[in-house]
Formats: C-alpha cells, sequence, structure tokens
C-alpha cells in the first residue's frame, strides 16, 4: 500500500507496547503493524506545517517566516523558564500563551539513557516520556504554571543532565537507576517557591515498554535530504525513531514538514 503526505511526529497510545501511528490529511498508518516487514520512504518535497505553504523547513517543522513569528514557536518553548504569561506579559501572543504557560506542568526525571530531568505540561504524561524514549520515568513536581516549571529544571539542572544520549536510547542502554531515590535527593535542590509542590505531588513510578522486534548493534540516521530514498525492514519503534533492520534510524518528528511518500 502506498501512502503519500507531511510528516508530523508519530502519535501514541499507552499500552504494553505503546501503539504508534503515523497521521497524514486523509489517512493514517498504525505503524505497530507493519514490525518484521519491508517499509520504503521517499522524500517528495516541503509544506510548513503553520502556514501550508511549498517553502523549506527551518526549524520544528516550520518555515523561516513561521517559525520567528508564531506563538508556538517562541523561546519559552525550549526554555520554561523565560514564560511570561503569568506577569500578564506577552512574547507573541499573549493570549495563546496564557492558554499553554497558565496550566499545571511536570517537572520528572526520566530514564531514556541516563538520567535526565525535564519540564512538560501535565496533559502530555506520558506522552512526553514516550516521544523522549524513556524507558521510565517519576513525576518530581506539579506546579499551576510552566514559569514555576522552567525555573525547577534550571536549579536542578546544576545536578541533572537535561539531554538524552539518542544513540545509547536506541541501542537500549540504559543503566539500572533507582528513580525514586533520585527524586527524594533532588528534592533538597529545589527552589524555596517550589517546594511546597514537592509534597503533594504524588510519587509514582511510570514503566515504559516499546515495540521493538530487535535493538541494533550500530546504527546510523537517515537523512532525507541526502538520502531521499530508502528502503529497509522495520524492526522497532521507539521514540520518535523507526529501526530498521541494518542498523538504519530514522527521527520522524526531526523531518516534521517533510512531504514523503510511503510503500509498505
Amino acid at each position: 500500500m502506498q501512502y503519500e503526505g507531511v510528516l508530523t511526529k508519530m502519535q501514541t497510545e499507552a499500552g504494553s507496547p505503546i501503539q504508534y501511528y503515523l497521521v497524514f490529511d486523509d489517512s493514517f498508518l498504525h505503524v505497530n503493524q507493519l514490525l518484521g516487514k519491508d517499509f520504503e520512504i521517499n522524500f517528495m518535497g516541503f509544506r510548513c506545517t503553520n502556514c501550508n505553504k511549498k517553502k523549506k523547513i527551518y526549524r520544528m517543522g516550520f518555515c523561516y517566516d513561521c517559525f520567528y513569528s508564531i506563538p508556538s514557536a517562541g523561546d519559552w518553548i525550549m526554555r520554561p523558564e523565560l514564560s511570561t504569561a503569568h506577569l500578564g506579559i506577552a512574547d507573541r501572543d499573549l493570549a495563546y500563551e496564557q492558554k499553554v504557560q497558565l496550566q499545571p506542568h511536570v517537572v520528572y526525571l526520566a530514564a531514556s539513557s541516563d538520567m535526565k530531568v525535564g519540564v512538560t505540561r501535565k496533559t502530555q504524561v506520558p506522552t512526553r516520556w514516550i516521544d523522549q524514549g524513556a524507558s521510565y520515568a517519576t513525576p518530581l513536581v506539579e506546579v499551576p504554571n510552566r514559569y514555576l516549571a522552567g525555573i525547577t529544571e534550571v536549579a536542578l539542572k546544576q545536578y541533572f543532565s537535561d539531554k538524552i544520549n539518542w544513540k545509547k536510547m536506541l541501542l537500549n542502554d540504559v543503566p539500572p537507576i533507582d528513580l525514586i531515590a533520585r527524586r527524594n535527593e533532588a528534592s533538597w535542590n529545589l527552589p524555596d517557591e517550589v517546594m511546597p509542590y514537592f509534597e503533594t505531588t504524588a510519587e509514582k513510578l511510570y514503566t515504559l515498554e516499546y515495540p521493538v522486534l530487535e535493538y541494533p548493534k550500530k546504527i546510523s540516521s537517515l537523512n532525507l535530504t541526502t538520502t531521499p530514498a530508502y528502503s529497509g525492514k522495520l524492526m522497532g519503534i521507539k521514540g520518535q525513531y523507526l529501526i530498521f533492520e541494518d542498523g538504519t534510524v530514522f527521527n520522524v518528528r526531526a523531518y516534521e514538514g517533510f512531504v514523503v511518500q510511503i510503500n509498505v
């Protein structure tokens, strides 16, 4: 069967294992059903996921103009400590920023490769952890806005990484980590204004299972701009990556806004 459309990050459903879907304008593909089968992908062009124009993608699925103008690409997205909606101060669009920033956020600890600290909206639990390929995760604090989550992450980055080693994640090289013990250690380094939220955040460990038939021994990353056509046998899905039998891995989210044709 043949599918064609604009890539966006795979949609997921929590389960054992997690279920993955590639969603296009008029169709969708349940990717789990393709494990162990041949999968062909061809790069056809670009389409900005905001303005829908056939313009080269700059970042996050957006063309250059959209990336530097729309509120969903503001600096506070990647750096939540820059959020100002709680002060009534706009970055690009106050109404949008109030809607996104002024809602419960969770600061968490997760093990995707080594342990990391991160921030997500409460509504994105456990989706955020799935997208990062976390093997397990635990909430540290739940706070009422993005700014408080951001300053908590900044404080904890002095002690914990906020990065993922994507190669170790895809090789399934995840060391055993007692996240609950580390959660309790982290509580001593919370900002004063955030500390009261620690006591009201439930202690819970999430374990995530990915649909992988076989993890690779070595990996190489597929770049659609230099290799516009690729085919291989799909062996697994983890994070937002497709894993193939020959060790090739493809980061779907990194190619949002790319128009592709998929044959399965």
